[in-house]
């Protein structure tokens, strides 16, 4: 299997490393990792994992690569490639996924796919970064509002977006509505909701010295201006732009991801 993959994954320009786990610094899943040699995937398998890797379509060009997962209780599958800097690794949603391009519009939200259909009609340009429907920047899409109206007290300037883990993109211009207060920490990722983290701290007073931040969870997010990330190119809306998700947490292989940004 180990040879298989690594030709695969070479005729992307890649490489790929299948170890063994032993340790819970390096757990099983698949992961970008850097060596003196550059940016490789790893993939890591338990001793007692039944599983077999297997690459079912490829597009060289386009350097991106789809990844099956096949253990006793189903199947997995992962979209490999390269996204402006950096190799990256995503898993995708629904069971009829079966090369680079259904992963690709699996990968966008039943909003951004309704926009599409209404508004781009070449379907060559429907997977592209820009479109008449949608900008997008790694895994965040962002589609145009022109009808909303903002209260400009109520806009946050230089403010985070973020899915709970890896690094946030910035944005320059953004105002949210509805959602769930939580309480965010680099030890909480995900957030707390008031009542949980009322309970933390009574239970344990030092956690209020973990650096907390306020944010709304699944509220309804617009931007405009500029948004950036370190591993992306900066991009710029003009107007408001309604914020949406990639669908890769709907994916079953989603904690089989270790990282994914």
């Amino acid at each position: 299997m180990e040879n298989q993959l690594e030709t695969m994954f070479g005729r992307m320009g890649a490489r790929v490393k299948i170890r063994e786990t032993v340790s819970r610094r390096r757990p099983a899943g698949i992961d970008i990792r850097s060596d003196k040699w550059g940016e490789y995937f790893d993939i890591g398998v338990e001793a007692t994992d039944q599983v077999e890797y297997e690459v079912i379509d490829i597009r060289p060009g386009q350097k991106h690569l789809l990844l099956m997962a096949r253990r006793d209780n189903g199947k997995q599958k992962f979209l490999c490639g390269h996204d402006e800097r950096h190799w990256f690794v995503c898993a995708v949603p629904g069971a009829s996924v079966s090369n680079v391009r259904s992963a690709m519009e699996a990968l966008q939200p039943l909003e951004v796919r309704t926009v599409v259909g209404r508004r781009v009609k070449r379907i060559k340009d429907r997977l592209r970064r820009r479109n008449k429907a949608f900008v997008r920047q790694g895994e965040w899409f962002f589609v145009p509002a022109p009808e909303l109206s903002v209260n400009p007290k109520l806009v946050l300037r230089n403010e985070r977006i973020s899915r709970g883990y890896g690094k946030p993109h910035m944005c320059q211009f953004l105002w949210r509505t509805g959602g769930e207060l939580v309480y965010v920490c680099s030890r909480h990722p995900r957030g707390l909701t008031a009542s949980e983290y009322a309970s933390l701290l009574n239970s344990k007073p030092s956690a209020r010295n973990w650096n907390w931040s306020r944010m709304q969870r699944d509220a309804s997010a617009f931007v405009r201006g500029r948004i950036w990330h370190p591993d992306h190119k900066t991009v710029v809306l003009d107007g408001w732009h309604r914020v949406l998700m990639n669908t890769e947490n709907q994916a079953p292989g989603a904690r089989n991801v270790v990282f994914l940004d």
